[in-house]
């Protein structure tokens, strides 16, 4: 208790509190109420959107992963209740129960083996074809960037060759270059 009064004389001494850029406000602890209102009123809004638009998606999202998962399980228990019905039909038309077991755990592991080699296969032409396309883009990317790099270089040396020109050429000959090219200009024509 005393620790409180304490704290509040404390504060009751400094009832303005200034920050490191000389602002002022009249709590250390508190920000000015018309924070508090406008900050707890955006919070609020911004709760009342994200359940009102929100909600109903995560909601659709979360009924569509369940139905999905349902579905799996009734597929599932059915694929289980037909294999159990399957092995009773099997132990009564055959009376050798280990060797049918051997059989069709031999044909679901040469499943299995198929499925894997099938998908390595699959991944196999998808890595292919993956780096196939991202060395045409690169290959793409140097020709695009060499045909820019051309470009300017172009650019670049046309502007200095002109400014060459400019600064070395003084008017007398500048003038006689022009009648010379009219004069090709109009002997050609």
């Amino acid at each position: 208790m005393n620790a409180l009064l304490n704290v509040a004389s404390v504060l009751a001494q400094h009832p303005m509190h200034e920050d490191s850029e000389g602002l002022t406000t009249p709590s250390a602890l508190w920000p000015e109420h018309y924070e508090i209102v406008f900050g707890g009123l955006a919070s609020v809004i911004i709760f009342v959107l994200l359940v009102k638009f929100a909600g109903p998606v995560i909601k659709k999202g979360m009924a569509g992963r369940t139905e999905k998962i349902q579905k799996e399980l009734d597929s599932a228990a059915a694929d289980k209740a037909s294999a159990d019905a399957e092995a009773v039909s099997i132990r009564q038309a055959k009376g050798d129960i280990n060797a049918e077991r051997a059989r069709l755990i031999a044909d679901a592991e040469a499943q299995a083996e198929a499925l894997l080699a099938d998908g390595r296969v699959r991944l196999d032409a998808e890595i292919a074809e993956m780096r196939t396309r991202a060395a045409a883009e690169i290959e793409a990317g140097k020709n695009r960037w060499a045909d820019e790099l051309r470009a300017e270089i172009s650019r670049l040396s046309s502007t200095a060759a002109d400014r060459a020109v400019a600064e070395s050429i003084d008017d007398a000959t500048q003038q006689q270059l022009i009648e010379t090219f009219i004069a090709k200009v109009g002997a050609s024509a």
